[in-house]
This record gives C-alpha cells, structure tokens and sequence, in this order.
C-alpha cells in the first residue's frame, strides 16, 4: 500500500533519495549533451501553500519522491478573463527496484491532487528525452508538449497540463 509523507527537502531521506535521483541521472545523462548539472532544490520552495515534497512510501519502505513548487505567471501569458497560478513538479523520482509497479503514476496523482488543493490551474514540468519512460508517463497523464518555459540546461522537453 502507498502512502505519502510531506517533508522537508533538508530531511536525511529525502536528501538521500535526491542524491541517488542526482546521481543516476549524472550517470545516464547522454554525453552529446555535456555534463549534466546538479541543483539540489530551495526548501523554502517546497512549504505549503508555494510548495510540498513527498516521500512516497510501498509498503512501509521510502520508495519514491517529487515535490511541486510555485511559478509566477509572466503577464503576457496571463489570461486577463481567468488567472492561471502555475505549479510545477520536480524531481520525480522512483527507486529502481520499484520501477514499473506504478509507484510513479501514484506520486504524479498526487503531486497533482496537491497542486489542485494550493489553487493551481495548471502544472508544467521539464523533462529530458532520454527518460523515455518518463515521459511516456507524463503523456499517459494529460501533459501536453509546450515550448520552453525555464533555461533548465538538463532540460530536452517542457509539458504542461490544465487542472481546469
């Protein structure tokens, strides 16, 4: 059974479990595209109502992370009829032992009903193209492809969807 657990991204697991996520990525991260670039993310990001972290827990083993943060909307992406407030997820991530149980679909759902309940309208996320299976995730949820909203250099793939 799933279970979640909102923590600081400063706790010793969640710390642990971004540093293996930091780490399997740096050593899959495709060489044409250089090196890839560790950023531990800001805690102050990641406190309701801007923000949570969860560790996702299967059968009482930390089995699984991601977080959401808040966006600012630029202006010129701003409807004037309805406000959009734009969340973003971050740092999904799954142990590879519990890899294709659907732990990965349970942390989105979640991360998403989160973002639904601090007044989100929409969520986006970046991704790169050599998680296929990420990104096939991400599709089999609703995410559409958009055009680049942030200068993440790991980034190859930028997603968004309506929680409208």
């Amino acid at each position: 059974m799933v279970s979640f657990a909102d923590v600081a991204v400063t706790d010793a697991t969640a710390h642990r479990m971004l540093s293996d996520y930091f780490a399997e990525r740096a050593g899959s991260f495709p060489a044409a595209q250089g090196a890839y670039r560790t950023t531990f993310p800001d805690p102050g990001q990641f406190v309701a109502p801007d923000g949570v972290f969860l560790l996702a827990y299967d059968d009482g083993a930390a089995a699984g992370c991601g977080g959401i943060r808040e966006l600012p909307v630029p202006l010129s992406d701003a409807e004037e009829a309805a406000p959009v407030v734009r969340y973003e997820v971050k740092h999904l991530w799954v142990v590879p032992e519990r890899r294709g149980s659907g732990l990965g679909r349970a942390i989105l759902a979640e991360l998403e009903h989160r973002a639904r309940g601090f007044g989100a309208t929409e969520l986006v996320l970046d991704t790169n193209a050599s998680l296929e299976a990420a990104g096939a995730l991400y599709r089999s949820h609703g995410y559409e492809p958009i055009q680049p909203y942030n200068d993440n250099p790991n980034a190859t793939d930028w997603f968004r969807k309506s929680l409208t």
